[in-house]
């Protein structure tokens, strides 16, 4: 177990955050439901940008769990950043350096909450050091809430019952089933899964969906691929997923096996990032995965 800021005792920090994050829940879903009613859709999509599109849902979340954590945590010394406030520039006295710092995704998979699924999701995770320690990943539209408090991670519905993940391990490569993104696969993605033929494969949108799928034991492995000069995951993609992951046993890395760093300026997560449901077997998957991405040429390693 971590050490929290001077002040902070870790069970009513989860107390706090459990709160916050229903309250975040009945703001998305309240969204998603006008969103079923297509005239509602200029009301709430706030940007015509349909690579990167912000709605209302995003805005209201972001600011409730910053206001929240500001107004309840005002004299600690942490930091937050969250992905709104990259886009719209109003992070300009962030310290990108600051020992602690909470990462903010208010909604995770925005096209696929635009197109009315249910595979979206919120992240907050709170990182030591560049490192994420605890995090949480709320699914609104299956009532779920995980958490880790570093230690142990479970999900727990809006009445308090609480389950353990149920991580599926010890499978071979090929005896995997793989989930993958809905709206930003490539090409050479496709190669790849196609070349090492996977047991089957399941597609959805949000990354924090993707990994719950993998601790809810429905998917094994999920293989984030970004090609050069295209657009990357950020930092707030990945830190409370792989928070949660981690604690329950399984691992999320680059390609070489190397944990994943945050805090850069630019908050990108590029390259090839592999998450898993064993840690134990994480390190061979990643090179066997290597091994047939360097044999049919699949990925410029010059990047």
């Amino acid at each position: 177990m971590f050490k929290l800021p001077f002040g902070v005792d870790i069970n009513n920090l989860i107390d706090d955050l459990r709160v916050f994050s229903w309250e975040a829940s009945e703001i998305l879903l309240y969204y998603s439901k006008k969103l079923k009613n297509p005239n509602n859709a200029k009301e709430i999509i706030k940007t015509k940008d349909e690579t990167d599109p912000v709605t209302a849902a995003d805005l209201e979340v972001n600011d409730l769990i910053i206001q929240r954590i500001n107004r309840y945590y005002k004299e600690v010394d942490w930091n937050i950043i969250s992905e709104e406030n990259v886009k719209t520039g109003s992070d300009e006295l962030l310290d990108i350096y600051s020992k602690w710092m909470w990462v903010l995704d208010p909604l995770d998979g925005t096209k696929d909450f635009i197109q009315g699924t249910a595979n979206y999701a919120m992240h907050l995770a709170l990182n030591y050091e560049k490192k994420p320690c605890l995090g949480l990943v709320l699914i609104p539209e299956r009532g779920e809430l995980w958490i880790t408090d570093s230690k142990d991670a479970w999900y727990e519905n809006k009445d308090g019952l609480i389950r353990k993940a149920s991580l599926q391990k010890n499978k071979p490569l090929r005896e995997m089933t793989i989930v993958t993104s809905k709206n930003h696969r490539n090409a050479s993605l496709r190669d790849l899964i196609n070349k090492i033929g996977f047991k089957k494969v399941n597609v959805m949108g949000s990354i924090g969906c993707k990994i719950t799928s993998i601790l809810r034991g429905e998917c094994d492995i999920y293989i984030c691929y970004s090609l050069p000069g295209k657009s990357s995951p950020k930092d707030w993609d990945f830190a409370a997923p792989e928070a949660i992951l981690r604690a329950a046993g399984g691992a999320i890395t680059n390609l070489d096996n190397e944990e994943l760093r945050y805090g850069s300026k630019n908050f990108k997560q590029g390259g090839i990032i592999i998450a898993s449901s064993n840690k134990q077997t994480h390190k061979e998957i990643c090179l066997q995965i290597k091994e047939i991405i360097m044999k049919n040429e699949l990925y410029d390693f010059d990047y």
